[in-house]
This record gives C-alpha cells, sequence and structure tokens, in this order.
C-alpha cells in the first residue's frame, strides 16, 4: 500500500445488496461474470467518512434531518477550492441524484412537443429521462477522429430550431471520458445563448479529472450562462457514496430555481436522508486527500490497462480518458456490433462491461470498462478478455 490510503486490498462485496456484484447475474443472464460495468468504485469509502457516520449511528436517533450551515459551506468550499467557481449557498437546491435532478428540471421548464439536445454516446439514463414523456430527444452525436471524441458543434447549429428548449451536458463525458476545455463550452455556450437554450449540466464526474485537464462548470464561464444553467453535482461518484442518494444542484438564476423547487416540493423529496446529508459534509470537508491519492492510483490502472491492451490485445485500445474512471474500450476491430460484441463478453470473455451501444449513436462497437478496482482484479478482467480475443484465433 502507497500512501496513506488503501486501493489494493480485495473487499468481498458479495452478499451486500451491491448491484453491480449481487445484481450482475440477473443484469446479463451469465454467473461468474467478473463484474467491471456500472460506475460504482470496490474501494472503501474514506476512513474520515466511515467514523463519521460509525459515531452518528452511535447517537442512535435518526429523526428527521435539516441542512443547516455546514452543509452548504462545504459545497461553497469545495467548488471555490476544487473549481475556482464562487458560488453563493442560496444558490443550491438538493436533488437525491443526479438522473433524479434531470428528471425534475424537465418537468420545470419544458412542455410536451418540446426537443431536449443530448450529445451521443452518452449516460444512457438521459434517454430513459426524456423518451416517453412526450419530449423529443434530438441527437447532436459526438464525433470521433484520431482516438478521441468532440463536440459537433456545427451539427448543433443546423439542427436546433425554436421547438429546442434544453440541453443535457455531460461534463465530463461519460462514456467518452472527455473534460471539455473551455474553448469547447464558450462555444456551446455560444449556441445556447442565441437560440436561447436552457442548460442543465451533470458535472457529477467534475472532481475525477487526470493530470493535464482542468474541469469548467459551465456556470462559471459567464453570468450570462450562469443565468441560465443548472449544474448537478454530487460526492457520490467521486467518494464511491451513490448507496447514500445525495447531490446538489446548483442554480445561480433566482427564477429558474424557484421552478425547479415547486417540483422538488410537489414531489417532496426535499429532505433528503440524514447519513446522505452527513457524508456530503464529511466528504467535502475532510476527503480532498483521499481523493488526491485516489486519482494516482485511478491513473495507474490506467496506464495497466492500455499497456496490457497493447501488448497482449492489439486488436482492442483504451480510448484514454481526461477524466472519469468508467472509459470506452474500441473494440471495433474484432467486427462485432451491439449484442454481439455484448455476447462475446458475457458467454466467451466471462467478464460484464456496459455495451457501448447502450450509449446511443456512435457507441457500437465499443464497451465501457470500470478501472476502479483493485489492480489485481482489474488484470483478473483483462486477462479474461485476452484469453477469449485468443481463442477468436
Amino acid at each position: 500500500m502507497a500512501g496513506n490510503y488503501d486501493f489494493d486490498t480485495i473487499i468481498d462485496r458479495s452478499n451486500t445488496s451491491c448491484e453491480k456484484w449481487d445484481g450482475v447475474q440477473e443484469r446479463f443472464g451469465v454467473p461468474g461474470l467478473h463484474a467491471m460495468w456500472v460506475a460504482d468504485m470496490d474501494f472503501k469509502a474514506p476512513p474520515e467518512l466511515i467514523q463519521v457516520l460509525e459515531e452518528r449511528v452511535q447517537h442512535g436517533i435518526f429523526g428527521y434531518t435539516g441542512r443547516f450551515d455546514p452543509y452548504y459551506g462545504s459545497i461553497v468550499n469545495w467548488v471555490k477550492r476544487r473549481h475556482g467557481w464562487d458560488i453563493k449557498k442560496e444558490w443550491i437546491a438538493f436533488s437525491p441524484g443526479v438522473v433524479p435532478a434531470l428528471s425534475m428540471a424537465l418537468l420545470a421548464f419544458t412542455q410536451p412537443g418540446d426537443k431536449v439536445v443530448v450529445q451521443p454516446p452518452v449516460y444512457y439514463p438521459f434517454f430513459n429521462v426524456i423518451d416517453g414523456r412526450g419530449r423529443t430527444i434530438l441527437e447532436n452525436p459526438l464525433k470521433f477522429e484520431n482516438g478521441r471524441f468532440s463536440m459537433d458543434l456545427e451539427d448543433l447549429e443546423r439542427k436546433v430550431d425554436p421547438s429546442v428548449k434544453v440541453i443535457f451536458l455531460c461534463s465530463p463525458h461519460n462514456p467518452v471520458g472527455r473534460v471539455w476545455t473551455r474553448d469547447e463550452l464558450e462555444r456551446l455556450g455560444q449556441i445556447c445563448i442565441e437560440n436561447d437554450l436552457l442548460i442543465v449540466s451533470d458535472e457529477i464526474h467534475s472532481d475525477i479529472v487526470f493530470k493535464g485537464s482542468k474541469h469548467v462548470p459551465m456556470a462559471s464561464l459567464s453570468e450570462e450562462l450562469a443565468k441560465r444553467t443548472l449544474t448537478c453535482i454530487s460526492p457520490s461518484k467521486t467518494f464511491n457514496i451513490a448507496g447514500l442518494s445525495t447531490s446538489a444542484v446548483i442554480i445561480p438564476d433566482p427564477r429558474i430555481r424557484e421552478n425547479y423547487q415547486r417540483v422538488v416540493d410537489f414531489l417532496h423529496i426535499d429532505s433528503g436522508n440524514v447519513f446522505g446529508i452527513l457524508a456530503l459534509e464529511a466528504c467535502y470537508s475532510q476527503g480532498e486527500p483521499w481523493l488526491e491519492e485516489l486519482l494516482v492510483y485511478l491513473e495507474g490502472n490506467l496506464d495497466l490497462t492500455e499497456d496490457f491492451l497493447a501488448r497482449n490485445i492489439p486488436g482492442i485500445s483504451l480510448v484514454r480518458p481526461e477524466g472519469t474512471y468508467i472509459p470506452l474500450l474500441d473494440c471495433r476491430s474484432l467486427s462485432m456490433r451491439g449484442p454481439e460484441l455484448q455476447q462475446f463478453l458475457v458467454e466467451k470473455a466471462g467478464v460484464a462491461l456496459d455495451g457501448g451501444d447502450w450509449f446511443g449513436t456512435g457507441g457500437e462497437g465499443f464497451a465501457r470498462i470500470n478501472v476502479a478496482t483493485p489492480r489485481a482484479l482489474l488484470r483478473e478482467g483483462l486477462e479474461r478478455i485476452s484469453r477469449a480475443v485468443q481463442d477468436l484465433g
């Protein structure tokens, strides 16, 4: 173990109601799979957080719980410290998760018949939130050139019309791993301003950014963009606490914030839960040293993956991410598409990865791998894939 925190110890997660491991057979239909799919780390949360939660458990009373100044202060300070953005306490609204925030924004700011922009291949719940709600998905597919994805803003400009009301931005992007540059975001922002689009920015992966890249919050670019942006953040991916269901939505504009809050109040979900509230505050106040060591470990896992593929499976390459721990593998040289590739990985390799086609247009021939796991487990999964590819001849 290097440093102060242990990311190498393998922890048995079976029989813990763990979706990643306990739910893998139900999800993929085959027993004994090596789970490398859902965006959930196989590491214990920071010990500083565990201590806070243990002390709260010992207190023994878990009644209605509010969010007070230390909670808001932890968010304000974290966003300033990590991302250089000055936000105010009154801008912060609540959601039990980023996907629920997308759903509530859809209800608050669109009507049946309106169009919502998504940029596939993208996190598949983006589609689920829109589809079947009387709204229309407007795809603005990313471009893949020279091993790197980018926005196709010319395509977006051609497609936008008055029926388009909202864009769901994924920043950093899941699953392509891009940390959008200031220039890219400014160009996108100008299109949104010119066409009066509301921006719902999923920035849940903003803390998982690697050397050479820097996350820029969309709303931090200008006052004009801040007035039309809802920024969704959460400690859930950063500190592996998705099961505590807590996130924050930063909404500088009071009118937009009021409309969002009306939906939250209507659904009566503003109370949150005691452990989620405590966890957010503890992570943002005490979790930074753990995160810094995590980032180093994750970069090491990316190096391992890239090197292993080059040496053992030259037909598969890593789409090297600038952020996130769930990058894409480019498997297109295997000449398998969609369900065929998924069937190969599950039935021949014995690994559970997210199929690239799950993420929509542009995802076919790719698979999403989760590298946030002890190195021994990562090697095991890669070796399974290697043996299966070798058996293809």
